[in-house]
């Protein structure tokens, strides 16, 4: 009989934008050794008690397979994942059968890997150094589907119709809350807004938030040059955001690996993309190696 074919298995998790760096960083060791990947959508949900989040790139253009439960080691996956996760730590990083990132910068180590067998995937793998080599597959495996309906129809329109500029404003902690460590820096917008201006004079801002109202507050600009986007409402549709962003022509991004994603699909060859510089708190990371594209701008605080 002859031994199965190698294959990748990547398990899933996080908000959208983290979703597609597990993705994109699995596709690429599949396709550079010429191994199957295979989607673990399941196992990184079934215990999201706390933001409740459910698998999302079934709105993409991925021509993966979905995970099988036996190769999502049920019954028991979260112990016979861990006693594998154990077991292979002991072993020579290209030699493991299970590959679970640890710390949260740029791992070159990953792009050495050549399965022999059934590789297990699992880290968020957030840099673009992860695919870079292989970027037009993921380009086409992430083309967005687009919404059909109305609303997201129009907005889409005008976005296409004037010069438009995706703010996303990100609040991990409450807008009001003083000497945050999570969001980014009070003053981060206004000085974005005020070098997206010195770049692109004359530019529509669309406004992505999950409070926006508060972020409204945080873009130092007239009513009549703002738009405030806020009818895609809940995970759900997530991707409709992320759709409309990628309409857009220049960013300026929040610490958010969603809008990090919003600007990277974009495909005007000539976006300014603006990022905040390190945000360290309790609940986020921001601006570690690897983690932003040479070609963007990044603001310190």
């Amino acid at each position: 009989m002859l031994p199965p074919a190698p294959q990748v298995i990547t398990r899933v998790f996080g908000g959208l934008g983290n979703q597609l760096f597990c993705y994109a960083a699995a596709r690429r060791l599949a396709l550079c050794t010429s191994t199957q990947l295979v989607i673990d959508d399941v196992g990184g949900f079934v215990r999201d008690h706390t933001y409740q989040r459910q698998y999302q790139l079934d709105h993409f253009n991925i021509p993966c397979r979905k995970a099988t439960a036996y190769e999502r080691l049920e019954p028991f996956s979260r112990v016979r994942r861990m006693l594998k996760s154990k077991w292979d730590e002991r072993l020579p990083f290209a030699q493991r059968t299970f590959i679970r990132q640890r710390g949260i910068d740029f791992d070159p180590r990953l792009l050495e890997v050549k399965p022999k067998g059934t590789v297990y995937l699992e880290g968020y793998w957030q840099s673009e150094d992860y695919f870079k080599d292989v970027e037009a597959t993921i380009r086409e495996d992430l083309r967005i589907k687009p919404p059909t309906d109305a609303a997201n129809r129009a907005m889409a329109a005008r976005i296409n119709n004037c010069t438009a500029i995706a703010v996303h404003v990100r609040f991990f902690d409450e807008p009001q809350a003083r000497g945050s460590l999570n969001n980014a820096p009070g003053d981060y917008y206004a000085r974005a807004v005020k070098r997206m201006t010195r770049l692109v004079p004359d530019a529509h801002y669309f406004v992505f938030s999950d409070r926006p109202g508060a972020a409204r507050a945080r873009i130092p600009l007239p009513d009549e040059r703002i738009t405030l986007v806020s009818h895609n409402r809940g995970d759900a549709l997530a991707y409709a955001d992320l759709w409309l962003m990628t309409q857009c022509r220049h960013f300026i991004i929040a610490n958010s690996t969603f809008s990090w994603w919003g600007a990277w699909l974009a495909e005007n060859a000539g976006k300014k993309v603006i990022s905040p510089g390190k945000v360290a708190g309790s609940v986020t990371a921001w601006g570690f190696t690897g983690l932003i594209p040479v070609t963007w701008e990044i603001l310190e605080a």
